[in-house]
C-alpha cells in the first residue's frame, strides 16, 4: 500500500514541478534516480549532498510548518502539536519511513509529549531515543544514511551546548543567529568528516559556509513542496505553489554550483583504518569538549589524534611486496585494478552505470581510496556502458596520467563522457595498438590487439575489445575485455604464442559467443575469473563455456558467487583470495 502511495506521490510531483520535479522527487520523497550525476558531483563537491536525501531537517521543518499552520487555524497548543505529530508521521511512512527521516520522526515525538506533559527532557536523552527506534531492525546500523543522521544529530546537540556555555551571553541579535548557526554547522562537518571520508572518500571544504547559506532555503522551500504535493489533486492550486517555490530552488541549486566552483571546495581523501581511527576519535574528543563542563582534557585527546594524522604522511609508505590482480564485483560488467609492489595502480574498465550513480562512485573509488595509493593509467575495454560507466567519475576525482581506448568509432554517452573527463583534467589519451606496452614498478602491461586495420569494417565494440597481457616475473595474466570468437581468431593467426597465461579473465562474463576451445587450449589457464552479475538477464555464464573451462584444467572464480576476487602473486607463486579464504595456486612448472 505505502509503494503505490509513494508512486502516487511521484506522478503528482513530475505532473506540478515539470522541470524541477527531479530536485523535487528528492526532497519530498526521498527518490533520487532522477537527479543527473553532474548535479549528485555537483552537490557533493559542496558539502549540500545531504540536502538532497530526506533527513532530519526535512522533516524537522515539515513538523514546525505543520504545526504552525495548525496554529494560525486556531487550534489549540496541545491539538496543534498532536495535529503536527499525526502530519508528520503520515509523510514519513508515505515516503517509506526511511532510518533518517524515523530518527527524527521519534525524537520529534519525544520533544512533543515533553511539551504536551510540560516536564523537561534532555536533549541527549531524546537524541538517544531517536537513534534507537530504526534499529528495530538491526541492518538499519550499517546505513549510511542512518549513520551520517545520528553523527550529525549528535553534533547539533553538543554545538547547542558549547553555545550555551560559553558564547550565549557574548553574542546576541543577528549576529548571535550567525554565531550560532556557523558554529553548529562547524561542528557538525568535523564530527561526520571521518565518516564521509572514509565512505565517500571526498571531503568538502566549503561545506560549514554551503550549509550556512543553503539551510534558510530548504527551511522556506520545504513546507511550500509539502503543500504543493498535498494540493496535488487540485491542479491549478498545486501549480501556484511549485511556481511559488522555484526560485528558492534554483537559489539552492545556484549555491551548490558556486560552491562547488571554488578551487580546493573539496578535497579527495585516502582513508586508512589507522587514518579513521584517529579521525573517529578526533570526532568523539570533540563532541565530550563540547558538551563537557571540563573540556580540557577530551580536547587535549582530540588535538593529540589530529597531531598523529598530520605526520603519518611523512611515514614512508610500506611496500606491499606483492602485485596484486583485483576483479571487483561490480554486477554486470567489468572493473579490475591492477596494484604494483610501489602501491600504484592501473584500472582496466569501469563497470556499469544507471540513473543517478555509476560503479566508479560507489565501488571503484572506496576500493581504492582505502588502499591508498595512486592511479597511474585507465585502459578502456570497449566503449560498452557496463565497462565505461564509472570512467568519468574516476579520471575527474583520480587524476590518472594516460588513458589507454581502442577508440572504436561511436560510443555510449559514458563513452563520451570519459573523454570529456579526460580532456578537461589534462589526462593523456592514446591509442591502443598491438606491441604497445605501460611498465612501472616491474610490471609489464602489453596490448595484443585490437589492429586498427582489422577492426576498421568491424560494427560490434565486442569483437575490438582491447586485449591486455600483464606480466610479473614468471606469472601472467591475460585480460580480454568482451573478445569474441572473431576477435579470439585474430589472435589465434596472430598472436598465437603470446596467449599462454596463468590467470585468464574470461571474456564477455562467460557468455557462449567467446571462450572458443582453440582460444582456451592456446591461453591454458590455471585460474579463470568470471565477472558477471548474480541473476543477469543474459543468463551468463554459459553452461558451455564452464564446461570447456574445466576440460583445459581451469579452477573456475565467478564474482556472483564470491564477490570480489584476488590474485596476488611475487612473481613466482600466486596466492588467491575469495569470500574471504584464501589459497595458493599449484602452477605447472612447464608453464613458468
Amino acid at each position: 500500500m505505502l509503494t503505490r502511495i509513494r508512486a502516487r506521490a511521484a506522478k503528482v510531483i513530475d505532473r506540478t514541478f515539470g522541470e524541477d520535479a527531479p530536485l523535487a522527487r528528492a526532497l519530498l520523497i526521498a527518490d533520487q534516480h532522477q537527479i543527473p550525476t553532474e548535479m549528485r558531483d555537483r552537490y557533493a563537491g559542496a558539502g549540500l549532498i545531504h540536502m538532497l536525501s530526506i533527513s532530519g531537517l526535512h522533516v524537522a521543518v515539515i513538523a514546525a510548518a505543520m504545526e504552525l499552520l495548525f496554529q494560525v487555524a486556531r487550534m489549540s497548543r496541545r491539538a496543534s502539536l498532536l495535529g503536527a505529530f499525526v502530519a508528520t508521521a503520515v509523510y514519513v511512512a508515505i515516503i517509506g519511513a526511511p532510518p533518517p527521516a524515523l530518527r527524527s520522526a521519534a525524537m520529534l515525538g519525544v520533544a512533543m509529549v515533553s511539551r504536551i506533559a510540560q516536564r523537561p527532557t534532555s536533549p541527549w536523552a531524546t537524541w538517544a531515543v531517536g537513534a534507537f527506534v530504526p534499529l528495530a531492525q538491526p541492518r538499519t546500523a550499517i546505513d549510511v544514511g542512518y549513520q551520517l543522521s545520528v553523527l550529525g544529530m549528535c553534533a547539533l546537540v553538543a554545538a547547542g551546548a558549547l553555545w550555551r556555555r560559553h558564547l550565549a551571553q557574548r553574542l546576541d541579535g543577528w549576529k548571535g543567529k550567525i554565531g550560532r548557526e556557523l558554529l553548529t554547522s562547524l561542528v557538525a562537518c568535523a564530527v561526520t568528516a571521518p565518516l564521509v571520508a572514509w565512505v565517500f572518500g571526498r571531503i568538502s571544504l566549503i561545506a560549514p559556509v554551503s550549509n550556512l547559506v543553503a539551510a534558510p532555503l530548504i527551511t522556506l522551500a520545504q513546507p511550500i513542496l509539502f503543500l504543493a504535493l498535498l494540493a496535488g489533486p487540485f491542479a491549478a492550486i498545486a501549480r501556484v505553489f511549485a511556481e511559488a517555490v522555484h526560485p528558492l530552488l534554483f537559489a539552492f541549486d545556484w549555491i551548490a554550483w558556486s560552491a562547488a566552483s571554488i578551487p580546493g571546495a573539496a578535497v579527495t581523501v585516502s582513508t586508512t583504518l589507522v587514518v579513521a581511527v584517529l579521525a573517529g576519535v578526533a570526532s568523539v574528543s570533540l563532541i565530550v569538549a563540547c558538551a563537557s563542563r571540563y573540556p580540557i582534557r577530551p580536547a587535549m585527546a582530540g588535538v593529540a589524534a589530529l597531531a598523529t594524522m598530520a605526520v603519518m604522511p611523512f611515514v614512508p609508505t610500506r611496500r606491499i611486496g606483492q602485485v596484486e590482480l583485483h576483479v571487483l564485483d561490480v554486477g554486470q560488467g567489468d572493473a579490475i585494478l591492477l596494484r604494483t609492489r610501489g602501491n600504484r595502480w592501473l584500472l582496466l574498465d569501469a563497470g556499469p552505470a544507471w540513473p543517478g550513480g555509476d560503479a566508479g562512485r560507489t565501488t571503484i573509488l572506496p576500493y581504492i581510496l582505502r588502499r591508498g595509493g595512486s592511479l597511474e593509467a585507465f585502459v578502456l575495454s570497449h566503449p560498452h556502458t557496463d565497462h565505461v560507466g564509472g570512467a568519468a567519475t574516476v579520471l575527474t576525482r583520480l587524476h590518472p596520467h594516460t588513458y589507454w581506448d581502442a577508440a572504436f568509432a561511436g560510443g555510449s554517452d559514458a563513452y563520451i563522457a570519459s573523454l570529456g573527463a579526460a580532456k578537461k583534467e589534462g589526462i593523456e589519451w592514446h591509442r591502443v595498438h598491438p606491441g604497445d606496452s605501460v611498465a612501472f614498478d616491474g610490471v609489464t602491461v602489453s596490448f595484443l590487439a585490437p589492429d586498427s586495420a582489422w577492426t576498421v569494417g568491424l560494427k560490434d565494440p565486442n569483437l575490438a575489445s582491447t586485449i591486455a597481457l600483464v606480466r610479473y616475473g614468471t606469472v601472467r595474466f591475460l585480460l580480454v575485455g568482451d573478445a569474441e570468437r572473431a576477435e579470439e581468431d585474430w589472435l589465434l593467426a596472430n598472436k598465437r604464442d603470446e596467449l599462454r597465461a596463468d590467470v585468464l579473465k574470461v571474456g564477455h562474463h562467460g557468455s557462449s559467443t567467446s571462450s572458443s576451445d582453440p582460444f582456451l587450449k592456446a591461453v591454458h589457464p590455471a585460474v579463470a575469473i568470471i565477472s558477471v552479475g548474480a541473476g543477469n538477464k543474459y543468463g551468463h555464464p554459459s553452461g558451455d563455456v564452464l564446461y570447456a573451462l574445466s576440460r583445459v584444467g581451469a579452477e573456475v572464480l565467478r564474482t556472483d558467487q564470491a564477490g570480489t576476487v584476488v590474485v596476488r602473486t611475487d612473481g613466482v607463486h600466486i596466492e588467491l583470495e575469495a569470500k574471504g579464504e584464501k589459497w595458493e595456486l599449484a602452477r605447472d612448472s612447464s608453464q613458468r
